[in-house]
């Protein structure tokens, strides 16, 4: 199969992991993925982390990017204001199965999530220091790191797979969902529904150079497609939809939806949506 042109349609950042998410124009690539992705994360009082599958109100905070500050707003909350540059004191959390390096943003962000969630909450920031990093049973001999994002820097989907999608939900007298319930980085557009699941790199020509994004497992997904972002509300679908005809044999038959991906070249460099791409599928 042949490389194929690839539009860069959308860009999705989620700040703290399992908050809401922003949609910026253009982001800046670093190590991790895209530079303010899952930098934050909330933890419980024996700093494990937390995250929508068990406390669903997660999605309804809703973050605003400022020059020196993330402003978080939440239904019935006063806005929370957390400085891009000052944190407090060290410590050490648990995301999945990596004990990493974090800093704790303070007593008053812990109140705020703590009442919001109603349950003790502390907020920290990921160490910059720390290397976590992904799975080599699917970066290879890549050292490919990650902050909190559950494994990869980052999440690729398209457009022409969510339109899939959807059209089956309309045939099963379902409503439409949007790309938010997938929490997807880079959303693609120019492919064919699902053709993201067989493409080995895509390639940006960026100020300064390429960015290279390389994609290498499939993402299986867990219920947390299933709430409404909008209300944090769960209902089935649309993971029953996905479970009819999305289950990938090369994560154990699990029920998949995009790709997550790692930064082999263009650290420091801008993606902006509407930048051309090339993908190349692989062999």
């Amino acid at each position: 199969m042949s490389d194929i042109d690839v539009t860069l349609a959308a860009i999705g950042l989620h700040p703290i992991k399992s908050c809401g998410a922003l949609a910026p124009r253009e982001a800046l690539v670093i190590e991790t993925g895209l530079e303010m992705d899952r930098t934050w994360m909330v933890v419980d009082a024996h700093g494990e982390m937390l995250t929508q599958r068990e406390l669903p109100r997660m999605a309804l905070v809703q973050p605003t990017m400022r020059l020196n500050d993330l402003v978080l707003r939440a239904p019935g909350m006063l806005a929370l204001h957390l400085a891009l540059d000052a944190v407090e004191a060290r410590t050490r959390v648990r995301v999945w199965g990596d004990v990493v390096k974090a800093y704790d943003m303070g007593a008053l962000a812990a109140q705020w999530f703590s009442d919001f969630l109603g349950r003790p909450c502390r907020v920290v920031r990921f160490d910059p220091e720390e290397r976590r990093l992904s799975d080599r049973r699917w970066t290879g001999e890549t050292e490919a790191e990650t902050a909190f994002a559950d494994g990869f820097a980052l999440l690729v989907t398209s457009t022409a797979s969510l339109g899939e999608l959807n059209r089956r939900l309309d045939e099963r007298g379902q409503p439409p969902v949007t790309m938010a319930r997938f929490r997807a980085n880079l959303v693609l557009d120019g492919l064919q529904p699902f053709d993201e699941d067989h493409l080995d790199e895509i390639v940006f020509e960026a100020d300064g150079g390429p960015v290279r994004i390389q994609l290498v497992k499939p993402c299986g997904r867990c219920g947390i497609p299933n709430l409404d972002p909008s209300t944090a509300e769960a209902g089935q679908e649309p993971g029953a939809t996905l479970a009819g005809f999305r289950a990938d044999a090369r994560v154990d038959g699990a029920v998949t939806f995009g790709m997550n991906a790692i930064v082999r070249e263009g650290v420091e460099r801008l993606l902006r949506v509407g930048q051309l791409g090339r993908a190349r599928f692989a062999v």
